[in-house]
């Protein structure tokens, strides 16, 4: 399974436990924001740093990798306040 697939689940596992962990979504989402955010800068510099990928390259799929589970954290917070 390739790596950016892996982090995508594991993104999406990370927002699974904290909207289950923590009553507060907003808070929640929030958390998972920061925590996912520092997560997924880490793989980039592993991926510059020790993979050898170029910049370009890895900011390409750090997009896809952040902006992917950050955006359905924030529309699922969205969601939920609605109701």
């Amino acid at each position: 399974m390739p790596h950016s697939i892996v982090m995508l689940i594991a993104g999406l596992a990370l927002l699974i436990v904290l909207r289950l962990l923590i009553r507060d979504k907003a808070r929640a989402t929030w958390a998972f924001l920061f925590l996912w955010l520092v997560v997924s800068l880490g793989n980039l510099l592993v991926g510059v740093l020790s993979a050898g990928y170029g910049w370009a390259a890895e900011a390409a799929v750090w997009l896809f990798v952040f902006g992917g589970p950050a955006a359905l954290a924030l529309i699922s917070a969205r969601l939920s306040s609605r109701g």
